[in-house]
């Protein structure tokens, strides 16, 4: 009987013991948990801070789940593995032996790096205790500071916001989200920001956090000297994932757990998935780390499979991440450029704000019949003779139809000039060849995709 070892109960951890159970009936399946809960949906925390969702219902998998699946959960933290020895031993002084290991650890919200990043006030969005902590507190702040360019800082904007905390967000940068959005996407999530009053402070950089005589948070001190009075700090300039237990085991990592295209690390019958591991790229010839839901899910079920002796190669979907920001809705799909490179995919741009417009960096601007109603703006990334990425905002009708395109890298040369022109034209090809394709094998899109075009 294999021995099974999972160390993170994460979307990446329990899916690879789903998967492991779905092809040994008789392996034993352990997970190691680090929090007192059953897996639930980090993305869901978002939620709960603006009253969306109650706290009990980003608990994905309950007791009764382990149980049906004879899946052992035990609370701790891997302080040391001895791969020699075939033995992982946690902070409680507890040890468990494997003849598989996976870890699946996840990563955490890095630590502000500024004087005073510790003092009492500092929250962060990443755990469910660490959101309920924060939810006891917004109830007596009148203040708050949220410091982070990511996703996860305009949540805690937009949940401190709610709680009608006076809000100030701070961007090293003059455009949001800048590693997703460009200036026109900005504007229009800065329009639905200051609408819920968040005091946005753009080219703006902390130096201190400054406390009170109980060690608690009174403020920020910025970094032209000016300082913003506050109770609360949002801290969200991203994650790291915590290694530090891998120290003398021989794990080979970089800015996390470096595998293969078998989720295999460089030692044997240890694997990892998820936000801790740093995937090979069979394609671009590097390792690539993706902090999303979807890959920890891929991972986590291409990890169970090898474990159970199915030989499967991971192969890294089409990037996908879709959210609603004060109450603007936002999916982005695929590779959405930003660099300088030769490489770079052309980008075709419809923005809908009452009136029509659209404009495009190489090849020149288009005129466009594009117009709903709304703040709406859908970005193509055309390379070649395919749709390499888009991201739409607000309007969610073209979503699963472009993501469709992408995925399946139909030839859109048929229908390029549609593309760029965009307009109600475009919605109608795109849904209509979405409706067409996407229930025929393989082997026939690219020719149905001609005749459609």
């Amino acid at each position: 009987m294999t021995r099974y070892l999972i160390l993170g109960n994460g979307a990446a951890g329990a899916t690879a013991a789903e998967t492991i159970r779905a092809h040994d009936a008789r392996g034993e399946i352990t997970l190691v948990s680090a929090e007192p809960y059953g897996m639930y949906s980090r993305p869901g925390l978002a939620y709960v801070i603006i009253d969306e969702i109650p706290e009990r219902q980003v608990i994905a998998r309950g007791p009764e789940w382990y149980r049906e699946r004879r899946l052992r959960l035990v609370h701790g933290a891997a302080a040391r593995i001895d791969p020699a020895a075939h033995r992982v031993h946690l902070a409680d002084g507890q040890q468990l032996a494997y003849d598989r290991l996976l870890i699946a650890t996840g990563a955490r919200a890095a630590p502000l790096p500024y004087p005073g990043a510790a003092l009492d006030g500092v929250v962060f969005l990443d755990t469910l205790d660490g959101t309920k902590d924060l939810l006891r507190r917004v109830r007596k702040a009148r203040r708050a500071v949220v410091i982070g360019g990511g996703i996860t800082a305009l949540e805690m904007a937009e949940g401190f916001a709610h709680h009608k905390l006076e809000t100030h967000y701070l961007l090293r940068r003059n455009v949001l989200w800048a590693s997703v959005f460009n200036e026109a996407e900005s504007r229009l999530l800065e329009e639905r920001m200051t609408g819920h009053g968040v005091r946005l402070h753009f080219n703006t950089e902390a130096a201190e956090i400054m406390g009170d005589k109980r060690g608690r948070v009174a403020g920020v001190r910025l970094a032209s000297g000016a300082t913003l009075a506050c109770d609360l700090v949002g801290a969200g300039i991203g994650v790291k994932a915590d290694l530090g237990f891998l120290q003398d085991s021989g794990v080979k990592t970089d800015k996390a757990i470096l595998v293969d295209e078998f989720l295999e690390t460089n030692v044997p019958d240890v694997y990892a998935a998820g936000d801790c591991a740093q995937a090979w790229d069979p394609w671009t010839k590097k390792h690539s780390l993706d902090v999303l839901w979807p890959t920890a899910v891929a991972q986590g079920r291409v990890a169970g499979l090898n474990m159970a002796g199915r030989r499967t190669a991971h192969v890294k979907g089409t990037p996908f991440n879709a959210c609603l920001l004060f109450g603007l809705h936002i999916t982005a799909i695929g590779q959405l450029g930003g660099s300088r490179d030769a490489d770079e995919p052309e980008v075709v741009q419809h923005i809908s704000r009452g009136s029509s417009e659209t404009w495009a960096t190489r090849p020149h601007a288009y005129a466009s019949a594009w117009s709903q109603t709304g703040p709406n703006t859908v970005r193509l990334a055309l390379s070649g003779d395919r749709l390499v990425g888009a991201l739409v905002v607000g309007d969610q009708t073209l979503a699963d139809p472009l993501r469709f395109l992408i995925e399946k890298q139909i030839d859109i040369r048929p229908i390029r000039p549609i593309l760029e022109r965009g307009g109600a034209d475009m919605t109608w090809l795109v849904r209509q060849l979405y409706l067409r394709l996407q229930s025929l094998p393989a082997d026939r899109l690219p020719a149905v995709a001609a005749a459609a075009g």
